[in-house]
């Protein structure tokens, strides 16, 4: 999770003022806010404004497609057996419905949950994708980036294989939107579905979701209220005219301040900046981290160029390192306080299993990485 970005906080702030000053008088602006929200994710993809819906999370936004895609018994879903939940538990879900979950084994070749230290996860291949792969396989549901190892996945690459076997790729880019490039069109994928408080830098509560419109064609509704209708706020019509872009998914009322914030930050950093030079600078300052390591205590997790991500996984090498009484080390001298006053700020980093994990952003500077690393060997 980011800082929310200041110019996040300020629209933010604003909409809300708005709202304690005018009350309903507010809602003359709300469809215009959603639309511009819009507009800046789907530059930011690459694709047509109708495809993107606002959202509240990851989880919010893997249900609503779980939950109302066409399935038939014996259908199959493929993910990966180290999946963050929001991408999960939808998929498990669809058991009750007759659906087979498949998991793809990681690839230190465990092929089950992790329940030891020495076994953390990694990664998967398109090999073991390719033996799973069935004439009823009808999803592959995975995370463009791993959330414990950082490992990414060639989305132009799975993209194309879903492609030539027919079956449609949902992505969780909670990981990676808003600091690697994801091109939808390009790479053949049906869903993206993300938070926007991680790399994108927005309010907690808000989320994205893509949809390409042959996709929705195969999706049912599970969540329905009076926003998703076409006659808008004629709301003694009850007919049954849901619309036909991702519109449709927003179902009931949105905060407009929080979906104000996060357009400023889409339109402010990865439209500002771009995607891949975003990229190119989290590489650099996750090449000073690896550069600084004190190697005989930590071990860098490497991927090649094409499955880097935003993410570094350290590796603890000695017994007595533990990786959760770091993380609170690391933490513990956190002030409030602004640096360059005196007072020391810790390292923001977490314990996934069993890795250090760090992950600066485009903002972090030369001088906190080499004090974060610093203060790492030094404990």
């Amino acid at each position: 999770m980011s800082p929310l970005y200041t110019g996040a906080l300020q629209k933010e702030l604003e909409y809300a003022g708005r709202q304690n000053r005018e009350g309903g008088l507010i809602f003359a602006d709300y469809d215009k806010v959603l639309q511009e929200l819009r507009v800046a994710a789907a530059k930011l993809l690459d694709t047509p404004y109708h495809n993107l819906a606002f959202i509240k999370n990851t989880s919010e936004g893997v249900c609503m497609v779980a939950n109302g895609y066409r399935f038939e018994k014996g259908d199959q879903v493929i993910s990966y057996v180290h999946e963050y939940p929001a991408n999960y538990y939808p998929w498990k879900l669809q058991e009750r419905r007759g659906v087979d979950l498949l998991l793809l084994p990681d690839q230190n070749g465990i092929g089950k949950m992790y329940t030891s230290p020495k076994y953390k996860p990694h990664s998967w291949s398109m090999d073991d994708l390719e033996k799973l792969v069935t004439k009823r396989t009808r999803i592959i549901a995975i995370s463009h980036v791993q959330f414990t190892s950082g490992f990414a996945v060639d989305l132009k690459q799975l993209g194309e294989f879903c492609r030539g076997h027919d079956i449609d790729l949902v992505v969780d880019a909670a990981q990676s939107l808003g600091a690697l490039p994801i091109y939808p069109e390009e790479y053949n994928i049906s869903a993206i579905i993300s938070s926007g408080w991680k790399w994108l830098m927005g309010p907690i509560g808000t989320g994205l979701l893509y949809t390409s419109e042959k996709f929705r064609s195969k999706l049912g509704d599970t969540v329905v209220g009076a926003e998703m209708m076409t006659q808008g706020t004629d709301y003694l019509d009850h007919s049954w005219h849901p619309h036909h872009t991702a519109k449709r998914f927003e179902y009931s009322t949105s905060p407009i301040s929080l979906a104000a914030a996060l357009e400023t930050c889409i339109t402010d950093i990865p439209l500002k900046y771009k995607p891949e030079n975003i990229r190119g600078e989290l590489f650099r300052l996750q090449d000073l981290v690896v550069g600084l390591l004190d190697r005989d205590r930590f071990t860098p997790l490497l991927f090649s160029e094409k499955n880097r991500a935003t993410i570094l996984s350290v590796i603890c090498n000695r017994k007595e390192d533990d990786p959760g009484e770091i993380v609170k080390a690391l933490t513990k001298k956190w002030t409030a306080s602004t640096p360059g006053k005196g007072e020391e700020r810790g390292v923001v980093c977490t314990e996934r299993g069993g890795y250090l994990r760090f992950a600066p952003h485009y903002y972090n500077t030369d001088e906190e990485i080499q004090y974060a690393v610093e203060l790492l060997n030094s404990i």
